[in-house]
């Protein structure tokens, strides 16, 4: 794969764990074979979920169908680098120009 996703919320507390957790769970269900859940982080005050893909505007648009019904979607900032890069494209929301991951 040669792009890694990251969805990326505020969170903090344990109900926010619970959150993302429930949120990869949904995620490893659904989305096609294009994409891989890789996993997570939680810390600092924000909570990642990371995706390697190859099409990430693809794969975002498969995320959004998940996810779109869950409370903490309208929060969600989402970006994409190459596998092997560190500068990030943001997909989420539009306009939005700066992501970083802590």
């Amino acid at each position: 794969m040669r792009h890694i996703l990251v969805l990326q919320w505020q969170g903090s507390s344990e109900t926010d764990f619970e959150a993302l957790i429930a949120m990869e769970d949904a995620l490893e269900r659904s989305l096609s074979e294009s994409a891989i859940v890789d996993g997570h982080d939680f810390g600092s005050g924000q909570m990642n979920i990371f995706i390697e893909t190859d099409e990430p505007a693809r794969t975002f648009a498969e995320v959004r169908a998940v996810l779109s019904q869950e409370p903490r979607w309208f929060d969600v900032r989402a970006a994409h680098r190459e596998a092997t890069g560190e500068m990030y494209t943001v997909l989420w929301p539009v306009g939005q120009t700066e992501f970083r991951v802590k």
